[in-house]
């Protein structure tokens, strides 16, 4: 074969070898910059699987009232694991009208499946005070109508009504004199708290608590029995891999202040609750928001006195401009077109219905008084000026058109699973 026609052989392409990676001062090996999301995907994933697991235990023992009480009580337990990173301690008050709610069966399963559970039947204020820290128990209180459900035993327990009040709230310690020396000392009050009676706690505990309100069983409502030998293991089992989960999470918590959908007070009580529901992804924040505006709601109508005076606050708004909002009106004018709504409680006020007595101590708070004025052909007599109702319509019964502004709190703070 002519030499001049070959073609040359192919030459194999240069091999790059392997180098191993040099370590650079100061610098830690490559990373992928996608792995903290994947960690955070599969963080949110295994928290919802968890969180869907102790939801489905509670309701293997307990009935509660209604879904949503169930998903508050399941993110509550597992707030309890997070308190550390978290400003406000919620408390959880389990209340019903009667014995046999499952009041104290909700609490057994809180028990052995909240963070180090703190029983503080007969026990001592003061024992309560040493035993808080920075990573403080879950307080449990059972048959809490024994404690504040007479004038007697609720004054015998103000100091820990006092301890439950102030410890919602971080930074809020308790003030002793302590040791031999008599020096005062502070003990820290931050825990969160689940207390279960008969009947409504303190408005004081009420006010900083999720409320569940337990009802007796139906016949055909059927839950299992609860064997402790039997079933602890397993609750204890769900406790630490919830603890596992959340607790490499407390500085992502500390820096999230999700979106809430009520405010002030119910807001700070409610947040560490859709906290835990961000952590955990998937269906759970919006769970946790509608339960809070759901369960939240429902409270406001509880609220006996409160919600008395803002009633009569409307009522008296609707008898103004039923009489062509005039600037001024008399006590007994006012009185008379109160009394003529059949639907409103103002008839069967007392014993003889609302009288001006009345009329005038529910309007103190609101710091509104009757006056005398002048009325046509000069003659005087006592009446309220409908400037002076103004600022409290504002307040605390805004028109429909004022309070509907969609005004919810925004997210601050990084995303757990963006």
């Amino acid at each position: 074969m002519d030499k001049s026609t070959t073609s040359p052989a192919p030459t194999a392409p240069a091999v790059t070898p392997s180098w191993p990676p040099v370590a650079i001062p100061g610098q830690g090996p490559a990373s992928d910059p996608s792995s903290s999301e994947r960690d955070r995907t599969d963080s949110s994933n295994e928290g919802a699987g968890l969180l869907d697991e102790l939801r489905a235990a509670i309701a293997r023992y307990v009935i509660l009232p209604s879904g949503e009480a169930l998903t508050a009580v399941t993110l509550w337990v597992a707030a309890t694991h997070i308190q550390p990173a978290l400003q406000h301690a919620p408390r959880l008050a389990v209340v019903g009208p009667a014995k046999r709610c499952g009041k104290s069966r909700l609490l057994d399963v809180i028990t052995e499946t909240a963070h180090d559970p703190l029983i503080t039947v007969n026990t001592s204020p003061a024992v309560v005070f040493r035993a808080i820290g920075d990573d403080p128990p879950t307080l449990l209180v059972d048959e809490a109508d024994t404690i504040f459900g007479s004038v007697k035993a609720a004054e015998k327990n103000e100091e820990l009504r006092g301890l439950l009040n102030a410890g919602h709230q971080r930074n809020r310690p308790a003030l002793r004199i302590s040791g031999p020396e008599h020096k005062t000392r502070k003990f820290p009050t931050f825990a969160m708290a689940a207390l279960a009676g008969i009947g409504a706690l303190p408005d004081t505990v009420m006010d900083r608590a999720v409320v569940i309100r337990m009802q007796r069983r139906k016949d055909g409502e059927r839950v299992e029995q609860f064997r402790s030998r039997r079933d602890i293991p397993a609750l204890h089992a769900l406790r630490d891999r919830l603890e596992a989960w959340l607790r490499p999470l407390l500085d992502t918590a500390e820096d999230l202040v999700p979106r809430m959908p009520v405010q002030d007070r119910a807001a700070d009580t409610w947040e560490p609750l859709v906290i835990v529901a961000e952590l955990a992804g998937g269906t759970w924040p919006e769970d946790a928001r509608a339960a809070c505006a759901a369960m939240c709601a429902a409270e406001v109508d509880k609220d006996d006195e409160s919600n008395l005076k803002t009633r009569l606050l409307q009522d008296i708004r609707r008898a103004f401009a039923r009489c062509g909002d005039p600037d001024i009106m008399r006590t007994r004018d006012l009185l008379e077109e109160l009394l003529k709504d059949q639907e409103a409680p103002w008839a069967e006020y007392g014993t003889t219905g609302l009288s001006p007595r009345h009329l005038g101590l529910l309007l103190k708070d609101f710091d509104i008084k009757a006056a005398t004025l002048r009325f046509e052909g000069g003659r005087q007599a006592k009446g309220f000026a409908r400037l002076r109702f103004t600022d409290a319509w504002a307040r605390y019964c805004p028109e429909e058109s004022a309070s509907g502004n969609g005004d919810e709190s925004a997210p601050i703070g990084p995303d757990p699973h963006p």
